[in-house]
């Protein structure tokens, strides 16, 4: 890990344990937003899916795929922004830790946080949930029907991101071992795809 990419923290487990249980059988998989590749190393090296991973900044990327190669993992890393570059319906599991903290509370960071680790990682927008609604609009494009969305939420994020799932089928939110929503789950539906 360097300073272009978060620290990789143990909430991120539970996105690839909801993974594992709801999208064993996924072929293909896509990290959105990938920093380290844990995600994506992970679920490749746990189910032998062919993997890729997205990432805006080319720095990042790079740490990405050093990382997946020095793990023995196969994990195509693809500079871009959010699902840009990715193929339509070419994917069987969508998982996502997007950036989610608002502008606003920047200063309230801790400050090895704020000082080390990179904005773009860290910070959403005004209102932290534009990376979430760019990751919900973009993903009934890539994934085939019936596969998953699963992405780690932020504190207190739940209601709204469920409300942007509006449509999606099988939503569901994984708890963390302290009992708060962490990861959220959705199914795309067949009229998804044909939007």
């Amino acid at each position: 890990v360097t300073r272009d990419v978060l620290i990789p923290r143990p909430e991120s487990e539970h996105v690839v344990e909801v993974a594992l249980r709801l999208a064993r059988g996924a072929r293909r998989l896509l990290d959105v937003g990938t920093g380290s590749g844990a995600l994506a190393v992970t679920l490749q090296l746990e189910t032998g899916a062919e993997a890729w991973a997205t990432e805006i900044s080319p720095s990042a990327a790079a740490v990405a795929s050093k990382n997946a190669a020095r793990l023995g993992a196969r994990v195509a890393v693809v500079v871009c922004d959010v699902m840009d570059a990715i193929a339509s319906e070419s994917m069987d599991l969508i998982v996502a830790n997007p950036p989610y903290v608002p502008l606003a509370q920047r200063d309230g960071l801790q400050r090895e946080v704020r000082d080390w680790e990179p904005d773009r990682a860290l910070f959403a927008g005004e209102s932290g949930f534009e990376i979430y609604e760019r990751v919900v609009a973009a993903a009934p494009r890539v994934l085939r029907p019936g596969s998953w969305l699963i992405m780690e939420l932020g504190f207190g994020s739940r209601d709204r991101v469920a409300a942007l799932l509006h449509g999606w089928q099988d939503v569901e939110i994984a708890p963390d071992l302290a009992g708060i929503p962490r990861v959220i789950a959705a199914r795309a539906s067949a009229r998804h795809a044909a939007e």
